[in-house]
């Protein structure tokens, strides 16, 4: 007989007693088509665009991601700087789930020389970058 488990949504959650000192320093960073984006693959399952992947993923203060929307769950731990989007501000030591569907455009927090943001993520599924109107609506 099994135990019954409530259902859980998760949202950004700060992590208590971490502390992160990340810099990304000597990382093999490759660029993106985000000004000031780089990331680093460090797995995936290999099925193409649409595969799973553990990825380190920097951005320069200021800069960040398209507005996009998540093809399958994305998990994001803060290493270092932080972000922001739709959801509030992420900094060193959140942890925040992207269910299925979700749509967000991330910025690095800060402004020249600031700290980097610096992320673990891993990726099921992909994403899939909005259309203009679709980004609008984003807010």
């Amino acid at each position: 007989m099994g135990i019954a488990l409530p259902s859980v949504r998760f949202g950004p959650m700060r992590i208590d007693g971490l502390e992160l000192q990340a810099s990304g320093e000597g990382v093999p960073w490759r660029a993106t088509r985000s000004e000031g984006v780089e990331w680093c693959l460090l797995a995936s399952d290999g099925r193409g665009e649409e595969a799973g992947a553990t990825v380190l993923i920097r951005m320069q203060p200021g800069c960040g991601y398209p507005p996009h929307e998540h093809l399958g769950l994305e998990e994001v731990l803060v290493l270092a700087g932080g972000y922001r989007d739709h959801l509030g501000e992420h900094t060193a030591g959140h942890w925040i789930r992207y269910e299925p569907g979700s749509r967000h455009a991330p910025v690095a927090l800060g402004g020249a020389g600031d700290e980097a943001c610096l992320l673990y993520a891993i990726s099921r599924g992909g994403i899939r970058t909005l259309g203009d109107q679709e980004a609008a609506a984003l807010g």
